[in-house]
């Protein structure tokens, strides 16, 4: 596992520039060196702006600067790895390196094999992500489908940076929404049971998956069956909800839907390819007092304060979006509150860091949490929020309506089950988190290479392909000559390899996994213009090895790429 770096060839480049900064300044400064790759050839392979940035400090202009550091750069210029520098626009510095030098960035990648991309960062820290947490109310929909593989992938992301992770599941099995839900299962009950039209309260739950919810609860329950004996016997024609709860006690049939509807959840993420270390009860923090303790604390550092019978959090003067309500003017706690008492439980737990995946909806909330944690006096380090926006069903070019109270909605299950988890994981991830999706139906149903799930998982399997046609021994790679390969393809190619450990980095620190799956797109893209123009097997068996040595870093970059995005590495397709 290597610890973090730019990439091969930046860091090459920026310990050269800053040897020749650090002679014309006559100073040893630790600066940091901005080092961008350039897109066109011509510009070279690397540019920076140190002289544009530097010159107003040293009273000089910045191509004048610029000038001075390229002979100093020049009067050491390593021939074997620069072809020349030169200087650009209003300043910048290119650098042309030589093939031999983008070679041996190759030979890096090679002698890493498996382990390439993977990093020392967060070693010995103990991170959670917590994500999806979807209130136990019903089955997943797509939208849960998104947080789903967005909080996934980042906890594979933090895995390859060293971290010690851990996956949790917060659902909220108490509060109002509870209530609503048992009585609504109640009256689907009675549904089944006695055939009689479900009395849904104001605010309660309908659909078919309520059926499924009630027949489930009942199979599962020896107590509810017997209730129900009981009940029909005592009233064989028609009953009402609380006739059905003076048979069976409502906190039986609320358990028992809770537990159906969670197992249920289970199962569609075991589905999804996510499973999670701890599904952690909202009713735990109740029973153990820790929601009391959390505000008794607030109270003490003054962080708290009466106003209209209600408690408030002085979350204002703390970086929160405003004060808000922690306990209610009937003496029951707000979610802010038991969220309060859930980051102090997580920070007791020994996590050093926390990242929580939510909505953009949540994000007055978000901020009041923050001040909570503020005001208890934890490190600002402890508690991030990868924020996304929500995602749409389009299909035809129509967005389809959808509500999860009124039953009307697309499950994950559902669409797993039409597309494959790689497909869904893929298009999931595929767009920012910041931005709404729209995930497009038709695309993701056509089996053809315009799908970029599949056009990713085919460049794997063309190059699996392509090692069982050479019949190639076992091979030290890393040893193998690489002077043959000169093509700007193949050089090219070698840039983007080389870029796959700060594309790592740069999706988790920003929470932006969506990077890795363009990464995979363009790196595929270009793999596959590569093989279209150039042979792999020829006669030469120097240049054979050599492209096949970079068949090989890029089978392993692809396979590492699809793995932490969920999907399968297919050898055949």
């Amino acid at each position: 596992m290597s610890s973090y770096r730019s990439t091969y060839l930046e860091d090459f480049v920026i310990d050269q520039i800053l040897s020749a900064y650090r002679a014309l300044a006559d100073s040893s400064d630790d600066r940091s060196v901005d080092v961008r790759q350039n897109d066109r050839p011509e510009h070279g392979d690397y540019s920076t702006n140190l002289a544009m940035v530097e010159a107003s400090k040293r009273g000089v202009a910045p191509r004048a600067l610029a000038e001075q550091l390229i002979q100093n750069l020049s009067a050491s210029l390593p021939e074997e790895d620069i072809a020349k520098w030169e200087v650009a626009g209003p300043g910048f510095i290119n650098v042309h390196l030589t093939p031999h030098r983008i070679q041996q960035a190759l030979r890096a990648i090679l002698a890493e094999a498996e382990s390439y991309g993977r990093q020392a960062l967060g070693v010995g820290t103990r991170l959670q992500v917590e994500f999806v947490s979807s209130n136990p109310t019903g089955p997943l929909t797509v939208g849960h489908g998104r947080q789903a593989v967005l909080g996934d992938v980042l906890a594979i992301l933090y895995d390859w940076l060293g971290y010690d992770v851990h996956r949790e599941y917060y659902f909220n099995d108490e509060g109002r929404q509870i209530i609503l839900l048992t009585d609504s299962n109640a009256e689907w009950i009675l549904n089944e049971k006695y055939g009689k039209e479900p009395e849904i309260p104001e605010g309660g739950y309908q659909g078919e998956y309520m059926k499924d919810v009630a027949s489930g609860t009942i199979d599962a329950n020896e107590h509810i069956r017997q209730g129900i004996e009981a009940l029909k016997a005592e009233k064989p024609a028609d009953a009402s909800r609380q006739d059905l709860y003076a048979h069976v006690k409502l906190e039986v049939i609320r358990d028992e839907t809770v537990q159906f509807i969670v197992r249920r959840i289970k199962q569609d993420l075991e589905h999804l390819g996510v499973r999670f270390d701890t599904w952690f009860s909202e009713a735990t923090l109740h029973r153990s007092g820790e929601v009391d303790a959390a505000l008794e604390i607030l109270r003490e550092r003054n962080a708290a304060y009466e106003e209209d019978g209600a408690v408030w959090l002085r979350a204002e003067e703390h970086g929160g979006a405003k004060d808000s309500v922690l306990i209610r003017s009937d003496g029951t706690p707000t979610y802010l509150m038991v969220d309060i008492a859930y980051h102090i439980n997580k920070h007791h737990r020994g996590f050093e860091r926390v990242v929580n995946v939510q909505g953009a909806d949540h994000h007055a909330e978000q901020t009041c949490v923050k001040a909570a944690l503020r005001i208890l006096g934890y490190p600002e380090t402890f508690l991030d929020y990868a924020v996304h926006q929500f995602v749409s069903l389009k299909e035809k070019g129509e967005v389809l309506k959808m509500s999860t109270r009124a039953g009307r909605f697309v499950t994950l299950r559902e669409l797993i089950d039409e597309l494959g988890r790689n497909i869904v994981r893929y298009f999931m991830i595929s767009r920012k988190p910041e931005a709404h999706l729209d995930f497009d139906l038709d695309l993701a149903r056509a089996e053809s290479l315009d799908n970029p799930a599949t056009y990713v998982q085919y460049a794997h399997t063309r190059i699996a392909s392509i090692f069982r046609k050479a019949e190639t021994p076992e091979i030290e790679w890393a040893d193998v000559d690489l002077a043959p390969l000169v093509e700007p393809e193949e050089l090219e190619l070698i840039k983007k390899l080389d870029r796959f450990p700060a594309i790592l980095r740069t999706a988790a620190d920003d929470f932006a996994p969506h990077l890795l799956a363009e990464y995979a797109l363009d790196l595929s893209r270009s793999f596959h213009a590569y093989y279209d123009k150039h042979r792999i097997l020829t006669d030469d068996e120097g240049l054979t090895r050599a492209r096949l040595a970079l068949l090989r870093a890029l089978q392993t970059s692809l396979r590492s790429s699809l793995d932490i995005l969920g999907m399968d590495a297919p050898v055949e397709m």
